[in-house]
């Protein structure tokens, strides 16, 4: 316990002292782990890109080999394909009309 002002005064000097250098080191604690996350954030969101152009590169060729085995189907018998079209478009104008009544 302080004994006059004077060692009051250099308590109180002290504590605002020990304060300021608590809240700089917060700062820097804090800047810290903003930089940590804000690094984190960019790695994920990289490795989400890279990803996503895999997975969009191999949709892209099974689609390219899906028309292409469907053209050579329509080729092979255009009639069955016809009427397999002709089918579908019966059965889906059935179900929407079905929808309005």
């Amino acid at each position: 316990m302080p004994a006059n002002a004077a060692d009051f005064a250099d308590e109180a000097k002290n504590g605002v002292d020990k304060g300021v250098r608590m809240t700089a080191e917060a700062q820097r604690t804090f800047a810290d782990a903003r930089a940590r996350i804000e690094q984190a954030v960019q790695d994920g969101l990289e490795q989400l890109r890279t990803q996503s152009r895999a997975y969009a590169d191999t949709a892209g060729e099974q689609l390219e080999q899906a028309q292409q085995y469907m053209v050579e189907r329509v080729r092979e018998r255009p009639l069955a394909a016809t009427g397999a079209a002709l089918g579908v478009g019966v059965l889906i104008g059935l179900l929407l009309s079905a929808g309005r009544k």
